[in-house]
């Protein structure tokens, strides 16, 4: 089994934050990103891109492991 790298556990945790802030927005109505960074602000887009981008990449892990 291969040993996770640094980008891995980095598009990791980015994807763990970003689904945990889906559930916030879905059970509370709250936005965590948007609560820290500001709605919409430069950091908060930053942080939405970066996730976005973090489960692209980990799909693409996802359908290589796949065809293992």
């Amino acid at each position: 089994m291969k040993k996770l790298n640094a980008l891995d556990w980095i598009t990791l945790v980015l994807v763990i934050v970003g689904g945990l802030n889906w559930g916030l927005v879905g059970i509370f109505k709250f936005d965590l990103v948007a609560a820290i960074f500001g709605d919409m602000s430069a950091a908060s887009r930053i942080v939405y891109t970066l996730v976005g981008l973090s489960a692209v990449y980990l799909l693409i892990i996802a359908a290589k492991l796949a065809k293992k």
